[in-house]
């Protein structure tokens, strides 16, 4: 959701600062859990999804950023991406590896 939606956020310095980092933390959740689907054991399996879990936090954190500094053009849009972040990071916290 975060790569397709970038329009969502206004075009200036600082927003290009946040979304570039809010798209490598996006991604990186994603690709971790990839990683972690074949875990070479439950150790590296639970490294990696802690790793994912940070990466999920530091979205989170992200977008409230985004949000509270107003650099938001379409609101509804950029809440549902709010809500699926903040629901990985309670699936993943819930989860308890």
């Amino acid at each position: 959701m975060v790569v397709k939606n970038t329009s969502l956020i206004e075009n200036n310095y600082a927003s290009q600062h946040l979304i570039k980092q809010l798209i490598r933390s996006s991604t990186a959740a994603a690709l971790n859990y990839g990683e972690a689907q074949s875990g070479e054991s439950r150790k590296d399996f639970i490294h990696k999804m802690k790793i994912c879990l940070k990466e999920l936090r530091e979205s989170q954190v992200n977008l409230q950023i985004i949000s509270e500094a107003e650099l938001v053009r379409d609101e509804e849009k950029y809440k549902n991406i709010i809500k699926e972040c903040n629901e990985l990071v309670a699936i993943f916290t819930a989860s308890g590896y």
